[in-house]
């Protein structure tokens, strides 16, 4: 995992508010956020051996993270620890359909450098799968995916938050996982352009990846590569909050590959993961253990793709 933290700072009111406005909410909290974090505490739940590489603040917000992944049985060999620099923060409103807003000061994820990696390339090498995303500098990400892509490791580029990737090389990714807004701006077009998902997808393989997988929310998933295009059906569940679940799926999707299943399997175990933790509050404590998911699969076996009942999803909201 080559990853970020950011202390979440969480609120919850009726609705999000909209620019200019002012609500009251409720119920403030401070939670585990950051998708690095996120990512390494659900991989490591599904059972795999998870090394962190990522950089924060010599404050109380980094030693929570510190003290969380050895919990979850994280190998810390590739965290450093920024004297004087601050731990990153998010702000998150949620509202009370599960929906969210968030902004992020990344502290000192903004100084998570390439010679970070370097000095920790032996536990990229030594990996089955080196999962990144952009809460840390691009050029780093970039970086440690290259570096395990030479070593014949795969490849997984969460590119959120959403950045303009248009004259990025890519070559480096075996799999770019955005959902559609993160596309479209991926690759400069406007949020409510209205481009077909399989389009998008086609598009953001000539970048450089190997494969593309869009998440659709209630709609699941879209698996493309030059050869195939695969859709991956939504896992029913009655949704709490969203938030989460799109770094779920990117973990349970290193997992699932790592594990030897092939893209569209990995992306259908995916999506389970992603939302079964839509049925709890939260980020890390809304991750399910690799037995949860096993059960459920085991017990929705004909009927997850079918269900009438409450939808979602494989929304990648953080």
């Amino acid at each position: 995992m080559v990853g970020s933290y950011a202390k979440a700072l969480v609120m919850t009111a009726d609705r999000i508010p909209t620019p200019g406005e002012t609500l009251i909410g409720r119920d403030f909290r401070g939670t585990f956020g950051g998708k690095g974090s996120d990512m390494a505490v659900q991989a490591a739940r599904l059972g795999a051996a998870v090394s962190y590489l990522g950089v924060v603040g010599d404050d109380g917000h980094g030693a929570e993270l510190r003290d969380l992944l050895e919990h979850e049985g994280v190998d810390l060999g590739g965290l450093r620890v920024a004297p004087g620099t601050p731990t990153g923060v998010g702000f998150i409103v949620k509202d009370t359909a599960g929906s969210n807003v968030i902004v992020v000061d990344p502290g000192a994820n903004a100084g998570f450098s390439t010679a970070d990696v370097d000095a920790a390339a032996e536990l990229v090498r030594a990996a089955d799968v080196a999962l990144a995303q952009l809460e840390i500098p691009l050029g780093t990400a970039l970086h440690a995916l290259a570096l395990a892509r030479a070593a014949g490791v795969t490849t997984i580029l969460n590119p959120a938050p959403a950045v303009d990737l248009r004259h990025t090389d890519l070559t480096c990714v075996d799999v770019l996982t955005p959902n559609e807004h993160e596309a479209k701006v991926a690759l400069g077009l406007w949020p409510d352009d209205v481009v077909p998902a399989e389009d998008l997808g086609r598009r953001l393989l000539a970048l450089g990846p190997r494969a593309v997988i869009i998440t659709l929310g209630e709609s699941g998933a879209l698996v493309i590569t030059a050869e195939h295009v695969t859709e991956v059906a939504p896992v029913r569940v009655a949704v709490v909050d969203s938030n989460g679940a799109g770094d779920g799926f990117n973990a349970a999707l290193a997992v699932a590959l790592g594990e030897g299943r092939d893209l569209a399997a990995a992306a259908r175990f995916a999506g389970t993961v992603a939302a079964l933790c839509c049925e709890h509050w939260e980020t890390v404590p809304s991750y399910q253990d690799r037995a949860t998911v096993e059960a459920f699969l085991a017990a929705n076996l004909t009927t997850t793709a079918t269900s009438p009942t409450t939808t979602t999803t494989t929304e990648a909201r953080r």
